[in-house]
């Protein structure tokens, strides 16, 4: 007979290792590169020793001369919190007992939520690696006629069955109103919840501009890991350090770059590779993008070399550097990596929250529904900023 004991084992035992392993090498690709490891993790905060350029302590000198002066390495301390990451699920006590006979709809109930589970953990770690942290999948504005909907910007980072948080854009930390994705609109950029919004964005003056907000993951506001949006912005603090005051946290980027060939591409590997010491191992773009590089090489030549990558991904040959496509990676860019200098700072690995009794599952008060959640404290640190780099501006197909 199945119990809530039973589903307590079945996750415990027969379902974390998997949703691990799922989540672990079936996100994306470029996640897949990324090692995981439990170094320089102290305490809530990852504080890593980063090199800054090279020993100065060589030279050439006579057979009877002083030798060089000494120059240690010289390294600078990024420091960053682990980010909570979190995925739940949920059981009705109806559901349990009513499969409780059966241990083939037993299963079929668990793998349903699991399956659910992974995809929208799947989606969100996804995103977060592009993202830059806020946890701002975009900008609402209202849609004239229209009441349980808004126009965004960014559309790619919403999907059915969200949970989003609406703020004031001019305060973005306080939550006007949670509401759960029911339909998106990619063609035109709208997205449906199931409840109504436009009183959030309508001008308190009839003549008046309509008030724009800030569509946020429940939550998550400025608890996001520190994706490539964040490396790569242009301005602000990265691990604690000013990009103003400090240069090798400032990646190489090209822009305007309104068509590209092999050239424009190479040059930016050997610049990365000549002045930073950068081996670039990994490029990724829009499709728009990837569609427009694929249009260049069949105006050459008819055959495109395909890799085959780690988890079943397929890729695109750029001199040996596999080139693949995300949906999260921005309009009319390419990013250009070392993924060796990229780590995830964690505690441990995916697990379940226990309570105090080692319990999995747990009631939610005043309610017969049981929740389990999938937890993980971990942060995405870049060794060497400056070793990476973008191209933006690019037509794309």
């Amino acid at each position: 007979m199945v119990t809530l004991e039973t589903a307590e084992n079945a996750l415990k035992t027969l379902y974390l290792g998997v949703l691990s392993n799922q989540l672990n090498t079936k996100t994306n690709p470029l996640f897949n590169k990324i090692k995981q490891t439990t170094a320089d993790v102290w305490g809530k905060e990852v504080k890593k020793l980063a090199p800054v350029g090279i020993n100065g302590g060589i030279g050439a000198g006579d057979e009877d001369g002083y030798l060089p002066i000494s120059a240690q390495n010289n390294y600078v301390t990024f420091t960053s919190t682990l980010k909570n990451l979190f995925g739940t699920i949920e059981l009705s006590d109806k559901a349990i007992r009513a499969s409780s006979n059966s241990a083939g709809a037993f299963v079929n109930l668990l793998n349903a939520e699991m399956e659910g589970l992974v995809k929208a953990s799947q989606f969100n770690f996804g995103r977060m690696l592009y993202g830059d942290g806020s946890g701002v999948l975009g900008v609402g504005s209202i849609v004239e006629d229209e009441s349980d909907c808004l126009e965004v910007t960014n559309v790619r980072n919403f999907i059915e069955g969200m949970m989003i948080d609406i703020a004031d854009t001019s305060a973005p930390n306080s939550v006007l109103r949670t509401v759960r994705v029911t339909s998106v609109d990619r063609a035109n950029s709208i997205v449906y919840f199931n409840l109504n919004v436009d009183d959030l964005v309508t001008p308190e003056e009839p003549e008046g501009p309509a008030i724009t907000v800030n569509l946020c993951v429940q939550g998550s506001y400025n608890k996001e890991i520190t994706g490539l949006g964040k490396i790569f912005a242009s301005t602000g603090t990265l691990y604690g350090l000013s990009k103003a005051s400090y240069n090798f946290m400032n990646p190489l980027t090209q822009s305007g770059a309104t068509s590209f060939t092999d050239i424009t591409m190479q040059k930016m590997v050997d610049t990365l590779g000549e002045y930073y010491g950068s081996d670039v191992d990994f490029i990724v773009c829009s499709a728009g993008v990837k569609r427009a590089y694929q249009d260049y090489l069949t105006s050459f030549r008819s055959n495109i070399d395909v890799m085959q990558l780690e988890g079943g991904y397929k890729a695109i040959s750029f001199n040996g550097i596999p080139l693949i496509s995300d949906k999260f990676v921005p309009a009319g860019t390419m990013y250009m990596l070392n993924t060796k200098d990229f780590s995830l700072h964690q505690l441990c690995d995916w697990r379940w929250l226990e309570g105090e009794n080692g319990k999995v599952l747990k009631q939610v008060a005043g309610k017969p529904v049981y929740t389990a959640t999938l937890v993980k404290y971990a942060e995405l640190i870049c060794d060497h900023p400056a070793g990476q780099g973008m191209i933006t501006g690019i037509v794309e197909k």
